[in-house]
């Protein structure tokens, strides 16, 4: 089930609001937990048991861990017994995403020496597995470490980490980010309204623009790149880079936003990264609940800064490897993971060298680094939205080839107003207005009036959509693959 569908807007979501606030306090966490398994149930019925499992066997492994490291004779012990809950959860993710990608490969080395390959069935990929995976990381690691306390109750921990508004796509919820609100969450009528209109922007966002877009990024990606023209080419990852922007903040938006609703405070994801002046800026905007797992559970137990630079720009190099592969179990991830950490790296290089002036860095800090940051994202998204290394390197071809006979602009007039309207939504921000803007609609208290005109206009924004939705179909959001 997803978030852009009828069953989800018209059945779902209703259903389970009513249960939800007609239920007393201290009923509503089963609520959420039954909701939670019926919405995976219900596209994945095969894997509801695993995730279950997985689930339920990691809070008692978990339990026992923090039993014996209290005893500081078993010291040892429960080292071992975090070691296992994290081979549990990272042994399921390895199975499942990458034991194909292992075949393939190795298959591909023994054919060099006209060996006979593996043979092993296809393994269809657990939805949102990638997420709830770093989230049982999270728990078993800072549990661990005593920065939480372990959760009482087994049906809490369900509802942590198979929460349906982020279960299947983010963002990665610590822990602690929820922990006193899994047992105690203040409700007002002002935050529960402000989530509606958050929810709604997200769903906008996904369907009447991410989804418009898609169309010519498929088109684009589908064709032949041998035989496109350098402004078609350029015209489909730029959908595609607005696209996916569009689609995975707007599925962030519509879960910060229920969970507002239900009174959790999730983190935010996004923060306007394609107004950045850097790539390192970049990350610190993009995704920003996998950079922060990826700081505090990969980059600093690796040493960070800490052992000069030569290890650090190690450190920086194996976390994006890692996670471009954690995007997908595909070279094409990998390389897209290491085009990143060369211009992180590249970067870093520079700033330990350049001179600052009144505070900036003159050259990072130029009028043209905005636009110079975002054609490199987009030179990396190609690598990110390709089949396989062949075909990136073709389009790549196709990008610079110089070749502008045959462009013409036929894609339709809603698609180049949506890429328009797509493009003054990403850089809004770069101007103060833009931030006032941005400010008021998602951060100040509304004030009757400022309620009475966003909902009439979440309304609107609601109706479009759902009719959006009607005439084009199904409509998945891009990271559930991932």
């Amino acid at each position: 089930m997803v978030f852009s569908s009828n069953i989800f807007l018209l059945y779902f979501l209703p259903l389970f609001l009513l249960f939800y606030f007609v239920c007393s306090k201290k009923y509503r966490n089963y609520v959420i937990l039954v909701f939670s398994i019926v919405f995976y149930a219900y596209g994945g019925p095969e894997f509801i048991l695993i995730l279950l499992g997985s689930t339920t066997a990691t809070y008692f492994i978990v339990k026992a861990m923090v039993k014996r490291k209290a005893d500081g004779g078993k010291q040892r012990a429960a080292t071992w017994l975090c070691a296992a809950a994290i081979i549990l959860n990272l042994g399921l993710l390895v199975w499942f995403k990458y034991a194909n990608f292992l075949v393939d490969n190795i298959n591909a080395i023994i054919t060099l020496f006209h060996g006979k390959g593996i043979q092993l069935a296809k393994i269809v990929l657990p939805i949102g597995i990638s997420f709830f995976t770093f989230q049982s990381i999270t728990y078993v690691l800072d549990t661990y470490r005593g920065q939480v306390k372990p959760v009482d109750k087994l049906t809490d921990y369900i509802v942590y980490i198979m929460m349906f508004p982020q279960l299947i796509a983010g963002p990665i919820v610590k822990y602690g980010d929820v922990e006193q609100q899994l047992r105690q969450r203040a409700y007002s009528p002002e935050e529960c309204l402000q989530g509606f209109y958050r929810f709604v922007i997200g769903l906008a966002k996904k369907v009447l623009i991410a989804d418009v877009l898609a169309k010519q990024a498929d088109i684009c990606f589908a064709a032949d790149p041998s035989t496109m023209d350098m402004g078609t080419a350029w015209i489909g990852i730029l959908a595609y880079t607005l696209q996916l922007y569009f689609d995975f903040s707007g599925y962030s938006d519509m879960a910060i936003g229920l969970g507002r609703v239900m009174g959790f405070k999730f983190p935010e994801n996004f923060d306007n990264p394609y107004v950045s002046r850097s790539i390192t800026e970049f990350w610190r905007r993009w995704h920003m609940t996998l950079g922060a797992f990826i700081k505090d559970y990969l980059y600093i137990p690796l040493g960070g800064n800490r052992k000069g630079k030569g290890r650090m720009f190690f450190n920086l190099w194996v976390c994006f490897l890692l996670s471009g592969l954690w995007h997908g179990a595909s070279w094409t991830f990998v390389l897209w993971g290491a085009f990143h950490g060369f211009f992180i790296v590249l970067e870093k290089l520079i700033n330990g060298k350049q001179k600052v002036e009144n505070g900036k860095f003159s050259v990072l800090r130029s009028a043209f680094s905005v636009p110079i940051t975002f054609i490199l994202v987009m030179i990396g998204w190609v690598l990110f939205r390709a089949n396989n290394l062949g075909q990136a390197f073709d389009y790549y071809k196709a990008m610079f080839s110089f070749n502008l006979q045959g462009f013409s602009w036929n894609a339709g007039g809603q698609f180049y107003t949506t890429l328009i309207v797509a493009l003054v939504f990403s850089f809004l921000t770069l101007f103060p207005f833009g931030r006032k803007i941005e400010q008021a609609v998602f951060y100040r208290n509304y004030g009757v009036r400022g309620h009475v005109a966003a909902w009439l206009g979440s309304i609107a924004l609601l109706l479009f959509s759902v009719a959006a939705l009607n005439a084009s179909g199904y409509s998945p959001f891009i990271y559930f693959r991932f």
